[in-house]
């Protein structure tokens, strides 16, 4: 990828789309350097489609019914994605596990609404997240933006940012302001990516200065 060229994406989703129009909404305002090339959803009802459309953006729909199992989903989403020049894969909201291949290695990132690795694996996605952080008591959680392998929820973290838990909250509540900063974690990452910053260690993640 050239240097100041524009980070070319593939959003992978399964519903109503809101971190997609947040990357659309921040690339459209010049505070992010992307392109959303193509929009794949696991179901063919997703809003998130109809968001793609108004933009302008390419689409598809591999529903995840009509696999037999990860490999076969996997093997038609990547078909999907590699019609087009894309530089990085994010996942937002994609409720189906599928594989990395080899070449996207460090190009693939998903943002979770906790802070990993607590509130993270299997089952913990949406609003079962923060139902589980305050049955835990918690007193801070948050998101956390990070590069995808082959287990849920377990890829060499990027950039994570907390909210505080109040006593008073109800999941909705807590959602949303962890929401918000998932509006700012996941651009930033993308950005660190794109300006060639971003280098994997093992487990870690370092962050090269300009």
């Amino acid at each position: 990828m050239a240097q100041n060229e524009p980070v070319n994406l593939a959003v992978l989703l399964s519903g109503g789309g809101t971190t997609l129009q947040n990357l659309i909404d921040r690339t459209e305002a010049g505070k992010l350097n992307a392109k959303v090339r193509v929009v794949v959803s696991s179901r063919s009802d997703a809003f998130g489609l109809e968001r793609a459309k108004r933009q302008g953006i390419a689409s598809a729909v591999c529903p995840s019914r009509d696999y037999r199992d990860f490999d076969a989903l996997s093997e038609a989403v990547w078909r999907e994605v590699r019609k087009h020049p894309v530089d990085l894969v994010c996942l937002a909201g994609f409720m189906c596990f599928i594989r990395v291949p080899e070449d996207f290695y460090g190009r693939m990132m998903n943002i979770h609404p906790a802070l990993i690795p607590a509130f993270c694996g299997r089952g913990m996605y949406g609003h079962r997240v923060h139902e589980a952080v305050l049955k835990a008591g918690c007193k801070v959680s948050g998101c956390t933006a990070h590069f995808v392998d082959n287990e849920y929820d377990h890829g060499p973290i990027i950039v994570q940012r907390a909210v505080p838990v109040y006593d008073t909250d109800t999941p909705d509540e807590l959602a949303a302001r962890v929401f918000e900063q998932e509006c700012v974690a996941y651009p930033e990452a993308i950005r660190l990516f794109g300006e060639g910053r971003l280098e994997i260690d093992g487990r870690i993640v370092r962050v090269r200065e300009r």
